[in-house]
């Protein structure tokens, strides 16, 4: 399954990423390790753990239907300052299954577990580019974050057990201040 296809707007990083994140929006390795190399102090500040509705394009790659999905937001820091939001959703029946550790991460990285484990696959990147209009642009600003310019993002699947959990990045314009 490709993830432009359920939200058209998702592309092909390689081809739309900007330059000045291009190595942040394509790397398909950790994100949370990229950001600990390049910082002496990181930490992640969870901001909502709980049933939320997801959003059609979300819900489509989930196969969950328009229904409720668990949903956990948080922040990434890099020596104080924040860098990166990161929506990451699954299934009601899937955080019950195959991902139930989902629920317990709290303040520890999602990556961290999602890359230490063997059995997880990642999906191609996609990335897009997020303005006023897109929900996730407005959950960062509801976060506190003061931002006026477009954002840009990348998402992948990770499979377990043939099961998707969905993680999105939404890098923040400080992440510009970090060596590429």
């Amino acid at each position: 399954m490709t993830l432009s296809r359920a939200g058209a707007a998702w592309r092909s990083p390689a081809l739309f990423a900007p330059e000045r994140l291009r190595g942040w929006l394509t790397d398909p390795r950790s994100l949370t390790a990229r950001i600990r190399a390049r910082c002496h102090r990181f930490h992640v500040r969870p901001l909502y753990l709980g049933r939320a509705a997801a959003d059609a394009d979300e819900a489509c790659l989930l196969g969950a239907g328009r229904g409720l999905a668990m949903t956990r937001e948080v922040l990434l820091f890099a020596d104080g300052v924040p860098v990166v939001f990161a929506h990451s959703v699954v299934s009601m029946h899937d955080v019950r299954g195959v991902w139930r550790m989902f629920a317990g991460v709290g303040a520890r990285p999602l990556g961290e577990l999602l890359f230490a484990d063997a059995r997880i696959a990642r999906s191609p990147l996609a990335v897009r580019r997020l303005d006023a209009r897109h929900p996730l642009f407005r959950r960062v600003r509801a976060a506190g974050i003061s931002v006026h310019e477009p954002l840009w993002a990348r998402r992948s699947l990770f499979m377990r057990n043939g099961r998707p959990l969905l993680v999105t990045e939404v890098f923040l314009p400080a992440i510009s201040e970090l060596a590429p």
